[in-house]
């Protein structure tokens, strides 16, 4: 075995010279870097299209998915190999995706035949962008009081109501949202719900943060009509009507691996090497915060190894996404505070094109929503208390 995986790695490797462009080995500097796919799709440059070609056509966009969905079908110890070469020459994410780091993880565990081979694989190969509809306007943390509501009318439902923090829904082409169908049970009411963000009654309105841009979207839903099926075996909502809530649940544990970094990107990567061309202007105590940063966000990176091999394993335990998701959090909200203590007052500038107009103020001002999406820090907290600690209740 151990030599199977040693042969792997050499493959692998060998993959990703002849395949990974130069470009698509540098630090994501802007938004264009991040591909997305979608039927409104367009590549930045040839260097961005070829990589994500090669990966689609190799199953290395989702490369742990079965093939017959898309994916490459890699074993866990395949797919960790593969996701520490891409690292070791810092290779960019093909594809970026709700579908790949949400939906699809609930799909593969809830949804039937038809919608697996229908969205999975439409998933996989960067056809389909999706968003997600969970919160409302009052109804954040406590989402099983939402209000959206969906009217059985044989066929199909007439769903109106709103979605708040709906990251990305002006760019998206379909949503996985969360309707109620029962308004006399709070938890067994709940549909999950597929439809397309182009259908008549469906609009969004961009939400502007502190940062002076966002994701972020309101989503309204006026008399939007849902058919109940999209064709054989491909209901319009996953798992069974009414009890939505169980597929909810659990893609919540995987939005907050995304969040938490878990997901893809640098949030909680080291510091120190960003840092080294100015390391000599830093005094000793913010040299040292540095360095410590360091430690602890390559201990999170093992931890996130581990605990994504034992969910793997079916080992897991269900509140680790919530622990994962706060110490990425803090981990990211301390990395951005370090990197504007060390640019000093360079580091505040906001428009110029020096510094990518304020870049780093902007990200650092984006931080503070890390908190809020995805489940606030005090529920994520009061979540390892009573289920990981199992410290008794107030």
């Amino acid at each position: 075995m151990a030599d199977q995986l040693e042969d792997f790695r050499a493959q692998t490797r060998a993959w990703l010279e002849e395949n990974c462009p130069e470009e698509m080995r540098k630090p994501v500097r802007d938004e264009e870097d991040v591909y997305w796919g979608g039927r409104n799709a367009s590549f930045k440059n040839d260097a961005q299209k070829q990589w994500f070609e090669a990966c689609r056509d190799k199953g290395y966009t989702v490369p742990d998915w079965p093939k017959e969905y898309g994916g490459a079908g890699l074993s866990p110890a395949e797919a960790k190999i593969l996701r520490q070469e891409m690292a070791r020459i810092g290779a960019r994410p093909p594809l970026s995706s709700f579908g790949i780091w949400m939906l699809g993880p609930a799909l593969l565990k809830f949804g039937t035949e038809g919608q697996k081979q229908r969205f999975l694989n439409e998933i996989a190969a960067g056809e389909i962008r999706w968003c997600q509809g969970y919160s409302e306007p009052g109804s954040g943390s406590d989402l099983v009081s939402m209000q959206t509501y969906g009217e059985d009318k044989g066929d199909h439902w007439v769903v109106n109501g709103q979605k708040i923090w709906t990251s990305y829904a002006d760019e998206a082409d379909w949503i996985f949202c969360l309707v109620r169908t029962d308004k006399d049970n709070k938890y067994q009411g709940i549909t999950f719900m597929l439809f397309d963000m182009a259908g008549e009654g469906v609009s969004t309105k961009p939400i502007k943060l502190i940062s002076g841009n966002s994701p972020f979207c309101e989503t309204f839903m006026d008399d939007v009509k849902v058919p109940k099926t999209y064709g054989e075996d491909c209901p319009a909502y996953v798992g069974e009507i009414n009890r939505g809530w169980d597929v909810a649940k659990y893609l919540l544990g995987h939005e907050r691996e995304m969040i938490s970094g878990a997901g893809g990107g640098d949030r909680t990567s080291a510091i120190g090497a960003a840092m080294k061309r100015n390391a000599g202007e830093l005094d000793p105590v913010l040299r040292a915060k540095l360095a410590m940063f360091d430690v602890e966000a390559l201990a999170y990176g093992a931890m996130g190894e581990k605990f994504l091999d034992e969910m793997k394993a079916g080992k897991g335990h269900p509140a680790q996404p919530n622990m994962m998701k706060y110490v990425g959090t803090e981990l990211n909200k301390r990395r951005h505070e370090l990197m504007m203590s060390a640019g000093g007052s360079r580091a505040l500038e906001w428009e110029s094109e020096e510094t990518n107009g304020g870049k780093g103020a902007r990200g650092w001002l984006r931080t503070k929503a890390n908190s809020i999406e995805g489940g606030t820090s005090e529920v994520m907290l009061n979540v390892v208390a009573k289920r990981i600690l199992e410290l008794p209740g107030a």
